[in-house]
């Protein structure tokens, strides 16, 4: 890879961001994120020690150099993300913030009202907003517009492992997007990822196919080795991308101008 991640006005290496639940334990998870190469991860606020920073996840992050994103996972609605949001900054001195409101305790699937309401009003306070969505290219783009630092459309729903669902809808949003496209979600295998990448997406989020895994180190491995080898080809340009803009017919030229 020749090309830096920039998230917010930061600059990184490394495109795989990792999660911070379900490990085993804490010497697993700090293992886990030395092996990825990973220069951010992300946590529930709820989650962390925020007063002594002596809970398992932000201090050995910490050490390791990685970027912390506190999110707001188990926020219902706008109100409690906000909250969670401002308690994360306060606690852990970051403007960072992963907007995730999910109502539906089943699957997760994120509510796209209570989200744009949520990041509306941080973005005016002044946080670096990354909002967990559906793979809605319109939603994406209304967040784009009233200044999110990314979009982080969903590839499955949570847990799920089932992979690019949505890739059709992926390649909409990473098409239009002006902001960082960060695939979020479902990534079930290292493969998963590597497709992501070749789409053109800027990061992929991972957790569940790490720390669930029969062992999460190695695992991490194989996704740092995933990122690369996706990223890589992609920069490269792949020749079946290069033959299909070819054969691009007029209405497929006059639909892709339309949506510039």
């Amino acid at each position: 890879m020749t090309e830096k991640l920039v998230l917010a006005g930061q600059e990184f290496d490394n495109r795989l961001i990792i999660g911070t639940g379900k490990y085993a334990s804490g010497e697993v998870l700090t293992a886990s994120a030395k092996a990825s190469g990973a220069q951010i991860a992300t946590m529930a606020v709820k989650r962390v020690d925020t007063k002594n920073h002596t809970d398992e996840i932000v201090k050995p992050l910490k050490n390791l150099g990685i970027t912390l994103m506190p999110n707001t996972s188990g926020a219902k609605n706008s109100r409690e993300a906000i909250f969670a949001a401002q308690l994360a900054r306060e606690a852990l001195g970051t403007d960072w913030v992963k907007v995730e409101i999910h109502p539906d305790v089943r699957y997760l699937l994120p509510d796209p009202v209570e989200t744009f309401k949520a990041c509306e009003e941080l973005v005016k306070d002044g946080f670096k907003v990354f909002p967990y969505i559906q793979a809605d290219p319109v939603l994406a783009r209304r967040l784009e517009d009233i200044g999110v630092s990314a979009v982080m459309p969903l590839g499955a729903p949570i847990g799920s492992a089932k992979g690019l669902e949505t890739k059709a809808m992926l390649e909409i949003i990473i098409a239009q997007s002006h902001v960082p496209v960060i695939v979020d979600a479902g990534i079930g295998a290292p493969s998963d990822a590597t497709l992501a990448f070749e789409l053109g997406a800027d990061a992929v989020m991972v957790n569940t196919a790490i720390a669930a895994s029969r062992d999460p180190v190695a695992m991490s491995h194989a996704f740092k080795l995933a990122q690369e080898a996706g990223r890589t080809a992609f920069e490269a340009g792949l020749a079946v991308k290069a033959q299909s803009a070819v054969a691009t017919s007029p209405m497929e030229a006059f639909l892709k101008e339309a949506m510039k």
